[in-house]
């Protein structure tokens, strides 16, 4: 007979009942205090043992932490509360709302329909329709109910202003002012911000060129080298007697009209005018040429997933890291008990000065100084000619592969800098550490016929020199000992691109399944290859001849399609290949724009620039990142070599070429036994670090460029690649 427990065992029970598990912070909460901290998701599963995606769950709700992370991450959560207490909101978000109910389609695409203002509007609602033709874009964000009409418009000559998701709306100005209040009193386009503490987007209206023409705008701008319209051009002047303000770019391709802020509210308007070449076909390719309707997709797609773009991608890339980790954040003044404006923590708070070895040659620090300079630039490197054997000259195909978004990858979970630089001499090096060292590599023998990971000529060092850290933690792990003389190192360290990664990468993988890309990291490689070759094929081709596009492009779906439905499928490939370049050019250039050079003719060394005044001029963060993707292009290359004795005959950037049997990368890629890519080689895949086939030629063509001194990397494609890091 089981003996009954006595009321003290009993109490005890209940006691330990009703204490139960300490009970975390609600998901928003969660979400807040990593955000406060400046930690990404990806770096807190890293600390926790878990995933992303299990972190990204536990902040919304979606599961819930168990034991052992349970317990640290209640720890870790129970520390960040203390250091950042719950804040009020520097402005109250309303609730997301569906978008205006469209009106009937059958009506013609250039009229619009009158709609009544609601009793007690704060603001007139435009009038709208929505367009019939033409497919609607892959992705329409949620609108946010301050801004139902979407982030932006292309408006044409004739008054029509075509908005993200097909919508219409009548614009009545006939001169940039009533341009900029029409925008800012009745459009309703704007973009919610990306983090809490940050802004919201700016409206952006695009111009077409009859759209410039009705507000007196010229066709081509006259001043070539600053880009602008003369002090006195008579828009300049409109502007101005309505106390309207432009930035110091002034009235150029990319405008920004504004006036102060009243009573919180931001009154700013970006334009982008077409005629003046705003956007750059190196960037966008053919968008700048689209039916309005359509240029509005692409960049309604772009601006959902990325951001509304602010000027070229580069400079889009530059905001977009401040966007996803604002630069200030709202803090109580104990003294005063207000809240006021006080440094983001894991953000670049304010501008600093490089170390001396980390500025470009024109940098006041950099004056007088004799030390040397880092050289942490993308490969552009061929083999010696002498180093080809007759085996490899003697297969048929040279085959190039494009690592995707290179610079992205190396972005990923990378320690960097947020204080300035101090000297430090005979430091210890510490891979933990971010900074810039001077340590000498010109000893070391490496394989010839692999470029050095040390320099971007891939040749060996030829003495001592400046490197980051990520340089010198490769060479440790190649079995190298470094012993720094020197060092200017940062005390103040994270993750601070991280979120900068997180919005990029989503933003192409969601572009890329858009086009029927696998983005499993487990897709068959046969499979992702031809998912490729289509998509281009399609970019490519031309609608005029879809009779015999049927028969040669490899798709049996195409030949149950219709004329009309086939075209539709073309142009939502080629536009969806614009955003793709687009995300593309805005990883490029925004880590270029972080050593923006000097501009203007008037410019003397020694003199600052106003890029220096940007918490975000970091030339030492653009090198880490151009140095870790250096870094894993070389392990890559390095691990092929061991395992199948292949090299690389050139590489330029994120394009490297190998001889190959056959005109596939799978013709010399290893695989597992069953089917698998080889661990730490080249894997095929969408992936940010990644490679896809970037082109092929003939290896008596690749020989033959490498030894008159060319780089065939260059040229793989069927044309010429552009380095450009956005500088």
């Amino acid at each position: 007979m089981q003996q009954k427990p006595s009321q003290e065992e009993l109490f005890a029970a209940v006691d330990e009942l009703l204490a139960g598990e300490p009970e975390l912070p609600p998901p928003g909460e969660r979400a807040r205090l990593r955000d406060a901290a400046g930690v990404s998701q990806a770096r807190l599963a890293q600390v926790l043992r878990t995933t992303k995606q299990t972190v990204k769950n536990w902040e919304t709700g979606r599961s819930e932490p168990r034991v052992p992370q349970r317990q640290a991450y209640l720890r870790l959560l129970e520390g960040w509360a203390a250091k950042y207490p719950a804040e009020p909101e520097a402005e109250p978000i309303p609730p997301l709302t569906p978008p205006p109910t469209p009106a009937s389609p059958s009506r013609p695409a250039s009229a619009a329909i009158a709609t009544p203002r609601p009793a007690g509007s704060a603001r007139p609602v435009p009038s709208v329709s929505r367009r019939a033709a033409g497919p609607r874009a892959a992705a329409e964000p949620v609108a946010d109910a301050r801004f139902p009409n979407g982030p932006l418009a292309v408006l044409d000559g004739d008054g029509t202003a075509y908005c993200f998701g097909g919508l219409l709306l009548e614009c009545p100005a006939t001169t940039v002012p009533q341009l900029v209040e029409w925008v800012l009193k009745e459009s309703a386009l704007g973009a919610a911000r990306l983090h809490r503490h940050g802004k919201d987007s700016d409206p952006l209206i695009v111009l077409t060129a009859s759209a410039a023409a009705r507000f007196g705008l010229p066709d081509r701008l006259e001043d070539r080298r600053g880009l602008r319209l003369a002090e006195d051009h008579p828009v300049v002047k409109q502007l101005a007697r309505a106390k309207w303000k432009l930035t110091q770019r002034g009235f150029g391709p990319w405008p920004r009209i504004y006036r102060p802020a009243q009573d919180g509210r931001r009154q700013c308007v970006q334009l982008a005018i077409l005629p003046w070449d705003a956007l750059d076909s190196r960037a966008w390719g053919d968008a700048a040429g689209l039916h309005p309707a359509d240029l509005a997709r692409v960049l309604g797609v772009f601006a959902s997933r990325v951001l509304t773009p602010r000027g070229s991608t580069a400079v889009t890339g530059l905001e977009l890291m401040t966007a996803v980790r604002p630069t200030t954040r709202p803090v109580k003044d104990d003294a005063s008990g207000t809240w006021v404006s006080g440094p983001n923590p894991g953000a670049l708070t304010g501008p600093v000065d490089p170390a001396p070895p980390e500025a470009p040659a024109e940098h006041p620090v950099a004056q007088d100084w004799e030390g040397g300079f880092l050289d942490e630039e993308a490969y552009q490197w061929v083999r010696d000619p002498r180093l080809l054997v007759d085996e490899e000259c003697l297969l048929p195909y040279a085959v190039g592969i494009d690592i995707n978004t290179a610079f992205l990858a190396a972005a990923a979970r990378l320690t960097v800098g947020l204080s300035e630089p101090v000297h430090v001499h005979a430091p210890v090096f510490d891979k933990k550490v971010p900074g810039t060292w001077r340590v000498d590599l010109s000893r070391i023998e490496l394989d010839p016929s692999l470029p050095s990971p040390f320099t971007p000529t891939g040749l060996p060092p030829e003495g001592p020199g400046w490197y980051t850290t990520p340089t010198l933690a490769y060479a440790e792990e190649l079995g190298v000992e470094v012993r720094p003389t020197e060092a200017y190192l940062r005390q103040e360290t994270g993750a601070y691109l991280d979120p900068w990664h997180d919005r990029l990468k989503d933003a192409y993988l969601a572009t890329s399944a858009d086009m029927g890309i696998p983005v499993d990291k487990d897709t068959d490689p046969v499979a992702f290859l031809h998912a490729m070759a289509l998509h281009k094929t399609y970019a490519t081709a031309d609608e005029t001849l879809l009779d015999d596009l049927r028969g040669a492009l490899g798709d049996p779906r195409t030949t149950r399609m219709g004329d009309a439905d086939l075209a539709a499928l073309l142009r939502r490939h080629r536009q969806g290949a614009m955003v793709l370049t687009a995300i593309k050019s805005t990883v490029k250039g925004g880590i270029g724009k972080l050593r923006e050079r000097p501009q203007g003719r008037h410019y003397r060394d020694g003199d600052r620039w106003p890029a220096l005044e940007r918490p975000t001029w970091r030339p030492d963060i653009r090198a880490a990142v151009i140095a870790k993707a250096r870094v894993n292009t070389h392990r890559k290359m390095a691990k092929l070599a061991t395992l199948t004795g292949l090299y690389p005959l050139a590489v330029l950037s994120d394009c490297v070429v190998y001889a190959s049997r056959g005109p596939s990368p799978l013709d010399f890629l290893p695989s597992n036994g069953d089917g698998t890519p080889v661990y730490g080689t080249f894997r095929i895949g969408v992936n940010p670090g990644f490679c896809k086939l970037e082109g092929v030629q003939e290896m008596a063509w690749a020989v033959d460029l490498i030894e008159q001194g060319h780089n065939p990397a260059r040229h793989i494609k069927g044309g010429d690649a552009v380095l450009d890091e956005g500088e």
